[in-house]
């Protein structure tokens, strides 16, 4: 089994933070802005250093090959560089300076594959500037048109299409190309590794996720003015529902749910609310449960709120499928932990990923590691460096057995 560079790893890893670093130690790299841009610009920098070929889609997704002997699809390795609008260090960037850091290790092992490998940065996955999230990596694989992804804006109006051409970052590289396999390593943005003293987690599909929309409509009036039984209060309608649903999920193993946003239109202090809108994220490792849980919210709302006079209105925002991933890519992970000696075990991915919308395009599988008290999007996530270098090792040997060599 190859070991990679875990040091020029964590030094590659610091350097990316300092870009769109943040006062509480974090990074805030919104997708296709300056500081994203940046971010791109220094990953071909070092590899191009490595020798790789540098190419870039419709979308901007951001693609650095390393040549094969044979002339057949790569192995693809890679996530995301864009980060939460004040993210950690290491949710997504770990994936692509890991795949990075496995190249460069093939490199000065002059080991020569037999197919391709491609290291692939993702635009926009964690759709914060834009929605939905993995916003590159659905349109590449057709999940979402071009047209469509093109078009999406951010809160200030300005579109995708309007962001590549600010930063550059449009190419002609095809879309939908064909790919042997794809590889991802990534934090694993929760604590059961580290609860269960893991270093690597053996990821063997996704979670269902549905976003919902949620809006509650009464009438304004004035606070000091308005009885409180004619009173049609958006947002006590609105808090009144947000516990429905904590209720409901409790008694449901496994199914989690978030509101994530919360948005009182032209509030003001001595007015009742009218418009009030939320977001729910609902999420459970089987589809059947989350749809079903939708129509239990649904069932509970219209049994709860007709006393209070408000209308609601809940609409599915974006639906990502419960999916396992390939049994084979999965028993290459296996295998590389195993043969490494790393402590390793199964485990489900909570969190969406661009590997999510691949593994529907070619055989797909991912690497977790732990990260401090399973904490993400916030500028106090953390990781041990040695748990980086063993994704990396990981990563490398999955990819390497997949890929061949001569």
């Amino acid at each position: 089994m190859l070991e990679t560079n875990g040091q020029r790893l964590w030094d590659s890893l610091m350097a990316m933070a300092e870009i769109g670093a943040t006062a509480n130690g974090g990074s805030s790299r919104l997708a296709l802005t300056d500081e994203d841009a940046a971010g791109r610009s220094l990953f071909v920098q070092w590899a191009e250093a490595e020798n790789l070929t540098i190419s870039r889609d419709a979308i901007g997704n951001l693609f650095a090959r390393r040549a094969g002997r044979d002339d057949v699809p790569p192995v693809v390795i890679g996530s995301h560089l864009d980060t939460q609008p004040k993210g950690g260090r290491f949710d997504g960037v770990l994936g692509v300076l890991a795949a990075l850091e496995a190249v460069r290790t093939l490199n000065e092992n002059e080991i020569e594959t037999v197919a391709p490998i491609e290291i692939a940065n993702w635009t926009n996955e964690e759709g914060a500037r834009f929605t939905p999230a993995m916003l590159g990596s659905s349109v590449f694989t057709g999940a979402m048109t071009l047209d469509d992804g093109l078009a999406r804006e951010d809160a200030n109006g300005q579109s995708v299409a309007e962001s590549l051409q600010a930063t550059g970052e449009a190419g002609a590289t095809p879309l939908a190309r064909k790919y042997d396999a794809y590889f991802e390593a990534h934090i694993e943005q929760g604590p059961v590794l580290e609860d269960n003293d893991k270093t690597i987690g053996v990821v063997t599909g996704g979670q269902a996720i549905r976003w919902l929309d949620v809006r509650f409509t009464g009438k304004a009036g004035h606070a000091g003015t308005t009885p409180m039984p004619v009173r049609r209060d958006a947002l006590f309608a609105a808090s009144a529902a947000i516990t429905a649903v904590e209720e409901y999920v409790a008694g449901i193993d496994g199914l989690l749910a978030t509101v994530g946003e919360f948005h009182v239109a032209h509030g003001s202090r001595n007015t009742i609310a009218a418009d009030v809108h939320f977001t729910l994220d609902l999420r459970h490792p089987e589809d059947d449960v989350v749809d079903r849980a939708i129509d239990t919210i649904r069932a509970r709302f219209d049994e709860r709120l007709p006393s209070r006079d408000v209308d609601y209105d809940l609409s599915l925002h974006w639906r990502s499928p419960a999916l396992p991933f390939d049994e084979t890519c999965v028993r290459h992970v296996r295998d590389a932990a195993q043969g490494l000696g790393y402590a390793w075990q199964d485990i489900i991915s909570g969190a969406g990923h661009d590997a999510f919308h691949l593994a529907k395009h070619c055989p797909t599988a991912m690497v977790f590691i732990p990260c401090a008290d399973g904490l993400s999007h916030h500028e106090a996530e953390s990781i041990e460096p040695e748990h980086a270098k063993y994704a990396a090792d990981v990563l490398l040997n999955a990819a390497l057995a997949r890929a061949g060599h001569v």
